[in-house]
């Protein structure tokens, strides 16, 4: 078909495990997290916010999954490609709206594709990596 693009998506089910898993892993900590999942565009899949998670997290989290999916960069990378580059570093932040460059937003790929990021807040941001990780590791 002329003038259509088709773009892979996470499913509701795969969103829903990924929250599973890293919901999991998060209980194991003294710690309670947002858990942000969102499509190939950027729009929210799954969602959870632990039991003692502060409000903020619902923002952060989604963000950082934001950011993730829109750049296929982790919010980590972007953390470190701001402090490299004086330009991006001054821009980026005030340039590009929901961007966070705190580790805890991971593109989700599958067979080379991105389909979705997911996206942790509540921790420091190395637990929120760890949690988002724990929710990557159902992929496999």
């Amino acid at each position: 078909m002329p003038n259509v693009v088709r773009r892979a998506s996470i499913s509701s089910e795969l969103a829903q495990k990924i929250i599973e898993a890293a919901d999991a892993a998060a209980l194991a900590t003294d710690k309670r997290f947002g858990i942000s999942v969102v499509d190939e565009s950027g729009h929210l899949k799954a969602f959870l916010r632990q039991d003692g998670a502060k409000l903020i997290t619902l923002q952060v989290s989604q963000d950082k999954a934001y950011t993730a999916v829109a750049s296929q960069l982790s919010t980590e990378q972007w953390s470190e490609n701001l402090k490299k580059d004086e330009v991006v570093g001054n821009g980026a932040p005030t340039g590009i709206a929901r961007l966070v460059a705190l580790g805890g937003g991971l593109p989700i790929v599958i067979d080379g594709e991105v389909v979705g990021a997911i996206g942790v807040s509540g921790g420091h941001w190395t637990d929120d990596v760890k949690i988002a990780e724990a929710g990557l590791a159902v992929l496999g």
